[in-house]
């Protein structure tokens, strides 16, 4: 969930993705990030599409009026209605933006801001929706933004060189490190999720995600507490800019998003709205926004938004090859309320997954030896539940039928059309066929096979 004062304004550009503006490779191309999270970083580019909307609509008002704005908004507040909508879309577990780079805080934090005084909430934003969370029986996590406070250095970015440049030094490693300590001691997130990078040595964050463990030992730690000293380097050589600069553009396309590099501490890999063609098998999840942004984008419409087949089919590509959907949410800042098209798409999560799903053959799974293809001119994904192989067939219906290539039947096999409705199992070819009726309308079909065996 993002939900900072860039949400008050809640605007930004929308004419590509992430991975698609990062892939043009054209000058600036940041400052026209379609993150609307990035709306501080994107007013200090006088020519920007975000600088122009503001001048039009808010005529100059320094950033920091939104942080007003929105502690105001907190008044319309109900974590626990979001809690419940979280567990009905199918959620285990919701990560909150803790401080995203603007450095505003949503918790009343006892380490002050010494660049920006109450630069945080006095309402306990963070506690108040850990609790609702967890009432709910899902697990909480925090992100923090290690990497970036731009109350600290406001260098503009504008190219991805320009994030090492940007990285705050001095006292801000101090800043950062009490910070967390403190929401680890108060709130004890399940997941610790950092950003960009982390303003300090590798001894300093070993001891950190130490002090993190010893409180919560089975929490998990993302990928992107990157030691800045590592990098740092790159921050005095032209050539070296340049060259992270286009290693940028050529892992954009190549990944078609945003894959971080292997940090030295890490649990989890994060990729942010890519898309993988293989199986991973250590743990990670895919990082997206239900539409091109992460935080509420007022300039968004349908079109931006992604669609429930495309939605649906992606939790199941992710679940075949070994991940986690890490799907965001993003508020609005003036009456903290969840958008009706973000609600909507909760909703369709909702109608496919259902709050429990002991029985749904998605969540708790694992990957089966291979993750899918095509069928009978149909996309196909597999993955493995309690013994027997889920497969899901795209652009499913109430009746139809299909012949699973890799899968070939034995006398013992029987398919199961999970939903409801009715499956029969044949050979053909050597491969199994599933014919199924009187399932629910759904863009995906799942089936549920027993006792077949791997086509050669």
């Amino acid at each position: 969930m993002h939900w900072t004062p860039a949400s008050v304004p809640g605007w930004a550009p929308t004419e590509l993705e992430i991975g698609e503006l990062l892939a043009s490779g054209r000058a600036n191309a940041l400052a026209e990030t379609p993150y609307t999270e990035w709306y501080e970083n994107s007013l200090r580019f006088p020519g920007s599409s975000v600088s122009q909307h503001h001048a039009d609509v808010h005529a100059g008002r320094p950033y920091a009026e939104f942080g007003d704005l929105f502690q105001a908004g907190l008044n319309a507040w109900d974590p626990e209605d979001w809690a419940r909508r979280f567990r009905a879309a199918g959620a285990r577990y919701v990560v909150l933006v803790s401080k995203h780079h603007d450095g505003f805080c949503l918790w009343p934090t006892g380490v002050a801001n010494p660049q920006r005084r109450g630069w945080n909430t006095s309402r306990d934003v963070v506690g108040e929706l850990a609790e609702a969370v967890r009432g709910q029986g899902l697990r909480f996590g925090l992100y923090y933004s290690g990497g970036l406070d731009w109350t600290f250095n406001d260098h503009p970015i504008g190219r991805p060189s320009d994030l090492l440049a940007a990285v705050p030094t001095g006292g801000y490693g101090d800043y950062a490190d009490a910070h967390v300590r403190e929401l680890v001691d108060r709130y004890r997130p399940d997941l610790l999720w950092g950003d960009i990078a982390w303003p300090g040595n590798r001894r300093r964050l070993a001891e950190l995600i130490g002090h993190y463990r010893s409180l919560v030992p089975d929490g998990v730690v993302n990928d992107r507490f990157m030691p800045h000293s590592v990098l740092s380097g790159a921050l005095t050589s032209r050539p070296a800019a340049a060259l992270i600069d286009r290693g940028a553009t050529w892992m954009a396309k190549r990944d078609r998003g945003i894959v971080p590099p292997k940090p030295t501490i890490y649990d989890t890999r994060s990729p942010e709205y890519a898309i993988f063609d293989d199986t991973r098998h250590g743990a990670w999840e895919c990082v997206r926004g239900i539409d091109r942004s992460f935080g509420f984008n007022q300039n968004s419409d349908d079109s931006h938004f992604i669609g429930r087949d495309e939605l649906l089919w992606s939790v199941c590509d992710i679940v075949a090859k070994g991940g986690n959907l890490l799907l965001n949410v993003g508020p609005r800042g003036v009456d903290a309320q969840i958008p009706d098209a973000q609600l909507t798409r909760l909703d369709w999560l909702a109608d496919f997954l259902g709050p429990d799903g002991d029985a749904d053959g998605v969540r708790g799974t694992r990957p089966w030896i291979a993750p899918g293809g095509r069928c009978d001119d149909t996309d196909v994904r597999y993955w493995v539940d309690r013994g027997a192989v889920v497969a899901a067939v795209r652009a499913g219906s109430a009746s139809g039928a299909t012949t699973l290539d890799g899968l070939r039947p034995t006398a013992a096999t029987k398919a199961e059309l999970l939903g409801g409705g009715q499956a029969q199992v044949a050979e053909h070819a050597g491969r199994l066929r599933v014919t199924w009726s009187g399932a629910a309308e759904r863009p995906v079909t799942l089936l549920r096979i027993h006792a077949a065996t791997a086509a050669p």
